[in-house]
């Protein structure tokens, strides 16, 4: 059995989670979230507690139960506390504005960038260079996170480009003649 699928979870009170077939279902303070379950896992219900098992001895069995508690453990803390991923704009003109449901980027292109946020991910620009990306479901927010960064990469030479605020980028030195 893998070992992270041994811990057993933690159901903290308030949250109410829901086992079907093959779909666990959180719901909390911030939200809902589901996930579909595969089928080499079972979830079983043990007082506050959750556990992950395999269905067989197979090393597929065993890797997707590690996984799935992962995944599970993930949705819990997403409910109650939620996740935030922070990027930083490094270079001159670089600019971030929150509207709405959208992101407005200046980054050294002949046109502004919008990035539309889809829903369950919130925006905040608390300075011009920064962004903080708020929302229940981990994978969803660390995604916006690598779209947004991917509109311009950190550069080797000078550092530009929007970073993930806790990133550190080496520097190349230049070619000297």
């Amino acid at each position: 059995m893998s070992r992270v699928a041994k811990n057993p979870i933690v159901v903290p009170t308030g949250i109410e989670v829901t086992l079907a077939a093959h779909k666990i279902s959180v719901k909390g303070p911030k939200g809902t979230l589901n996930q579909a379950l595969n089928s080499d896992v079972v979830v079983e219900r043990q007082g506050d507690t959750l556990l992950c098992k395999a269905t067989n001895d197979s090393q597929q069995a065993n890797a997707q139960s590690g996984t799935v508690r992962a995944l599970v453990a993930n949705m819990i803390v997403g409910v109650t506390q939620g996740f935030e991923r922070k990027l930083s704009l490094v270079g001159v003109g670089y600019r971030a504005q929150a509207a709405g449901d959208s992101l407005n980027l200046t980054l050294g292109y002949s046109h502004p960038v919008v990035h539309k946020m889809p829903a369950g991910v919130k925006v905040a620009t608390p300075t011009q260079t920064d962004i903080v990306l708020t929302g229940t479901d981990k994978q969803q927010v660390g995604q916006v996170a690598a779209e947004i960064r991917a509109y311009r990469e950190p550069e080797p030479y000078k550092g530009k480009g929007v970073r993930y605020a806790d990133e550190v980028v080496i520097l190349k030195e230049t070619k000297k003649k």
